[in-house]
């Protein structure tokens, strides 16, 4: 049974523990001990005899040997394969071994048993780590095979270690971070997105940073030995506090559990009368399986995790999800992407209370009922903000006159009816045209906008609002009055594999819209350009360049960088503040995701090596674009990303 029902984690692969087994060669009777009597939902088992080497076998005489698979695909229905079996590829096989025998019989052995779980529908096959710093030929057989896989995953065994620097002695220095191992192998196979990781959690775990680097790695399980458990005062087995908040990592992320190992943990005798109490008439002869009590501590700390926010649950057919961005002055929004962005209460809240100490700001208690304020909506949309300024008068006793601005003829039918249906023809006058090119009668007090991208300006936002400033008197008032964007290292390698399928230049030079969830930010966010309204400068310009240096933490060790994440955060007015970068991120709003720029060539990081990211935002007559490079470390600088904005713009 799945581990439990929660909300939001109906779909989560997380939800399912496995158990990995021995060989058997009654198939049919491993599943039932597994998962009737341990309730288990899948197992990870040997397909082959271990003892088996091709070497050994004698030919019959069509020259023709026959493995010893555990009986035939007969024993199980193909649902029962697929659903309830990962394949455990043989211990033994050593590809890189010095021994020719060795390495033909596991080069052999390695493609039969592949070859027979695809026949079987397998979902997945477990593949043993390599076993030595040298994986090369691993890696080429593994290739080939991946080549011509449907569907199949390949989990690679990997041991979730890390030497750290001041711990390495005569014992240690032969061992190499875990994660340089699996770099290794699959930068060899080339990101193929068929191979992922099977993590292997021992009971001592690496510092936090070096652990983070995973999750943004493809972790398809993680496999917990018995021995990583602790006992608990009551005499049953449980984990530490660090393994506890890595296991809550893992169900976030999707990751299974499999429990492996032998049981080391006699459960005490008044556990085992509660567990005989809750087994039926029809289970009495039934045995408890041995490592039944971790699979329920496992549970237990599935079922104590706090449900999903509901915003959080909205947001789950997003994640990782890549996204064109808007490109507002060029496209008309259609009214499903109005009605999304409006139902983001907290925006619209925050957005009030700027216009209210504008509007105080503006107008004195003494005065407030003889002056009128101008205020200009430029972007009205549907009308949201002519409703938080409205609604921001009536909170502070303001007098307004407000010009709704919009140049989506169809977005301004709906605000005409919005205007007739909330008895405002005397305070609101809609202006169906482009701010930039308006006329307007008289000059604004307030000028109040929603331009704002993912990255800040990148929906042209500086430029709309250069155009439309020449309406807003020189003391007036700009809401947003400045935002800033921000960027940092991330390792996404699922972001990566999504942008590579399409096997050209132009996605690999595209920014996107993506809620990113398997990722690892490598390093703190570090501001990239910064914009202020209004602007009355003489030698505006809206391009900008910046060169950025991040430094990952020493004991993170070794990483992949796979692109930049971008995000914003902008001064609406004084102290009221809105954005996304994750320090400092509004809660509860879902009006934007993060930027993604992905890197064509990932850049491999290692300690102490600082990275150097190149940022331009150019400006040309007719669209706005962003190039960026890696210069350092210098033995993987990039090419200059989207050239002369060849492959992603923002058309003017």
């Amino acid at each position: 049974m799945p581990l439990g029902e929660k909300a939001g984690w109906e779909k989560s692969e997380s939800r399912y523990c496995g158990v990995e087994a021995d060989f058997h060669d009654d198939i049919p009777q491993l599943l039932s001990l597994n998962l009737s009597s341990g309730s288990f939902d899948f197992i990870v088992a040997p397909l082959m005899d271990p003892t088996y080497r091709p070497s050994l076998m004698e030919k019959d005489k069509g020259g023709s040997c026959v493995p010893p698979f555990a009986g035939s695909d007969l024993v199980l229905s193909p649902s029962q394969w697929s659903s309830h079996v990962v394949g455990k590829i043989s211990s033994w096989i050593d590809l890189d071994s010095e021994d020719e025998i060795v390495r033909m019989d596991s080069e052999t052995t390695l493609k039969q048993e592949i070859a027979w779980a695809h026949h079987l529908s397998l979902q997945a096959c477990l593949l043993p780590s390599p076993k030595g710093s040298s994986c090369a030929n691993y890696a080429r057989c593994v290739n080939q095979i991946l080549q011509s896989l449907n569907n199949m995953q390949l989990w690679l065994r990997v041991p979730l270690v890390k030497i750290e620097e001041d711990s390495m002695d005569e014992k240690s220095e032969n061992l190499l971070d875990s994660w340089e191992l699996w770099n290794s192998f699959r930068l060899l196979c080339e990101h193929h997105t068929q191979l992922s990781i099977a993590l292997d959690v021992l009971s001592e775990l690496p510092l936090a940073n070096s652990l983070g680097r995973w999750f943004g790695e493809p972790v398809r399980a993680a496999l917990i030995n018995t021995n990583s458990f602790l006992t608990n005062a009551r005499g049953w087995p449980c984990l530490s506090k660090r393994h506890q908040k890595l296991v809550a990592g893992f169900f976030n992320h999707s990751v299974q559990i499999i429990i492996t190992g032998k049981p080391i943990h006699a459960l005490p005798k008044a556990g085992l009368d509660l567990a005989a109490n809750h087994i039926d008439d029809n289970s009495k002869n039934m045995q408890r399986h041995p490592l039944k009590s971790y699979l329920d501590y496992v549970a237990y700390l599935f079922q104590r995790m706090d449900p999903l926010p509901e915003q959080e649950r909205f947001e789950l057919g997003y994640r990782d999800f890549l996204q064109s961005p808007l490109q507002p002055l060029m496209d008309n929004l259609e009214a499903q992407t109005y009605e999304t962005f409006e139902k983001d209460s907290m925006k619209y809240i925050q957005y009030q209370r700027a216009i209210c100490k504008a509007l105080v700001d503006r107008v004195p208690d003494n005065e407030a009922a003889v002056l009128t304020t101008v205020l200009m909506v430029v972007g009205a949309g549907r009308g949201p903000l002519v409703r938080a300024s409205l609604q921001a008068a009536e909170e502070t006793g303001r007098s307004l006159k407000v010009y709704a601005v919009e140049k989506n003829p169809n977005a301004v039918v709906t605000l005409h009816s919005l205007v007739k249906l909330e008895g405002w023809e005397n305070i609101v006058t809609i202006v169906s045209c482009d701010m930039r090119s308006w006329e307007a009668p008289e000059k604004a007090d307030i000028l109040v906008s929603e331009l704002l991208g993912s990255f800040g300006d990148n929906e042209l936002s500086p430029e709309c609002l250069d155009g439309a400033q020449r309406f807003l008197k020189h003391d007036g008032i700009s809401i947003p009055s400045s935002y800033t964007s921000f960027v940092q290292p991330v390792t996404a390698s699922k972001l990566y594999n999504d942008v590579k399928s399409h096997k050209d230049v132009v996605h690999f030079e595209t920014a996107y819209v993506v809620k990113v969830h398997n990722i690892a930010r490598l390093a703190p966010c570090q501001p990239v350009f910064k914009f202020d309204h209004p602007n009355f400068s003489a030698n505006k310009s809206n391009q900008r360049y910046k060169k950025l240096k991040f430094d990952l933490p020493i004991d993170t060790g070794s990483a992949m960088v796979h692109g930049f994440v971008g995000y914003f955060d902008a001064t609406l007015y004084k102290d009221v503040h809105l954005g996304i970068e994750p320090s400092t991120a509004t809660p509860n709003m879902f009006s934007w995701f993060a930027i993604f720029f992905p890197l064509r060539l990932p850049v491999c990081l290692h300690p102490g090596t600082p990275l150097e990211l190149h940022f331009w935002r150019c400006c040309g007559s007719t669209k706005v674009w962003y190039e960026w490079c890696v210069t350092c470390p210098s033995s993987t600088s990039t090419p200059i990303h989207n050239s002369n904005g060849r492959s992603y713009w923002v058309g003017l």
